[in-house]
């Protein structure tokens, strides 16, 4: 596999370690593959091992990866709420979420640094609308921009995708974070937080691939519709 190298700022080296979480449910055929690429280039990766039946967490370890595990499986919202509390205790200056199914590319970790570098944000949101996709469906698409919408109205916030897995965190905006939805809405949740905290938000280009595994693994216009859903339940939990 040929890895793009991964230019991390100077002052990000040393002094503010990166850590990178992956929450990952049933993810043997992909968990080792994407665990590699990333830790090809930064070393600290976290993988969560949320309750999956299979060898997750096995193929994250052998792959170099730390990892921790859920007896059950509690969602994407709790796995990173584990991940980022475990990179904090282990000295994270930087956090970086990252999808165990292979959509993020590890080049794009280097375009979140910098751009926190040129505008000393506390948090940085991967945007696929201002970078690229590869073989994003046509409903997917029309649901991501019907999200952003919704939360450009109802949050205040001027981004360009609402629902993207790759962010980067300050160790500052990690500790204030607190996850209260387990599942898919705590991405909701999260802009919710973030328009009333205070913190500087910035977004980076990245790409986005979907492929047939990534389309099994549930991105289709089926699921899709839980991205509304999800707006509209943290709203109503908050």
């Amino acid at each position: 596999m040929r890895h793009e190298r991964i230019e991390v700022p100077a002052r990000e080296i040393g002094l503010e370690p990166v850590w990178i979480v992956i929450p990952g449910y049933n993810e043997r055929g992909m968990i080792a593959r994407t665990v590699r690429s990333v830790a090809h280039w930064l070393p600290n990766v976290v993988v969560v091992d949320d309750g999956s039946s299979d060898d997750t967490g096995r193929e994250a370890e052998r792959a170099g990866a730390h990892v921790v595990r859920h007896c059950v499986n509690l969602g994407q919202g709790a796995a990173l709420a584990t991940g980022i509390r475990y990179a904090l205790l282990n000295g994270a200056g930087m956090i970086v979420t990252f999808d165990a199914d292979g959509q993020h590319r590890p080049e794009d970790i280097g375009v979140m640094l910098r751009r926190r570098e040129e505008t000393d944000a506390d948090v940085v949101l991967g945007s696929r609308f201002l970078g690229t996709t590869e073989n994003m469906p046509a409903s997917r698409r029309w649901l991501l921009r019907a999200a952003t919408f919704y939360t450009r109205m109802t949050t205040g916030l001027d981004l360009t995708d609402a629902h993207n897995g790759l962010r980067l965190l300050t160790r500052r905006a990690a500790e204030r974070l607190r996850i209260r939805q387990n599942r898919m809405a705590h991405a909701s949740e999260l802009l919710g937080w973030l328009a009333e905290s205070g913190l500087k938000v910035a977004e980076a280009p990245v790409k986005i691939v979907y492929t047939d595994y990534t389309l099994a693994k549930g991105q289709n216009a089926l699921s899709s519709v839980s991205i509304l859903w999800d707006l509209w339940s943290s709203r109503l939990h908050r």
